[in-house]
């Protein structure tokens, strides 16, 4: 009885501290959240790739909570606004940042 009346409040800590680790926060995804923007990511490297003219290994993409993260280099402004647009229309997209860079 003694046992079970120890090990009780361990256990609670650490279901409480599992679910903890599993929410959001303003800094960090939840599991779920990670999963999903890594779909994202892919889903825009693959219609950037699929975008002719522009050269997808230059071009890095981030997602974080359906907001879009674009960076590296591209050869012509034309090319920076055609990956934003690009990066944008794909579903699940909030916003997009552009931080592509023009050489």
């Amino acid at each position: 009885m003694k046992t079970a009346a120890l090990i009780r409040p361990f256990l609670v800590v650490a279901l409480l501290t599992a679910t903890a680790a599993c929410t959001s926060t303003p800094t960090q995804e939840s599991t779920g959240e990670y999963i999903e923007a890594s779909a994202t990511t892919a889903k825009v490297k693959a219609a950037i790739l699929e975008e002719p003219g522009l050269k997808s290994l230059q071009i890095g993409v981030e997602t974080f909570k359906d907001e879009v993260q674009l960076s590296g280099f591209v050869d012509t402004a034309a090319s920076k606004a055609k990956a934003g647009q690009v990066a944008a229309n794909v579903p699940g997209v909030k916003s997009v940042k552009n931080n592509l860079v023009v050489k």
